[in-house]
């Protein structure tokens, strides 16, 4: 049984609400000091780019109303595949500077 292509987008929500609130009141150097919150939020960047790849799949025409989500896509795969040489200054200004739109999007997406 296929599942509700709604889901992928509320997955995908859910993994950018938990790396704010695992990355709130930090700073990069915090970050890159704290290897347990890396990992947790480089987990869930996976989970959004999985389920954003997985969206592409069975509804194209509403995974085309994401912006970048080939490069979403790519991101999870430099994460998972490049582990030895994640660069951290990339995974957070990824999480400052495009993941609030990101999250603006799947919000409307879902309330649509």
């Amino acid at each position: 049984m296929q599942r509700d292509v709604r889901t992928y987008l509320w997955d995908a929500l859910q993994a950018a609400e938990l790396v704010g609130e695992f990355t709130k009141g930090e700073d990069f150097a915090s970050y890159q000091a704290q290897a347990m919150m890396r990992s947790a939020v480089e987990r869930q960047f996976e989970i959004i780019g999985e389920a954003l790849n997985q969206l592409s799949k069975v509804d194209r025409e509403l995974a085309e109303k994401i912006p970048d989500l080939a490069r979403i896509v790519s991101f999870r795969n430099i994460l998972i595949h490049g582990y030895a040489t994640v660069d951290d200054a990339l995974v957070w200004q990824v999480l400052t500077d495009r993941l609030p739109a990101l999250s603006d999007v799947l919000r409307k997406l879902l309330d649509s």
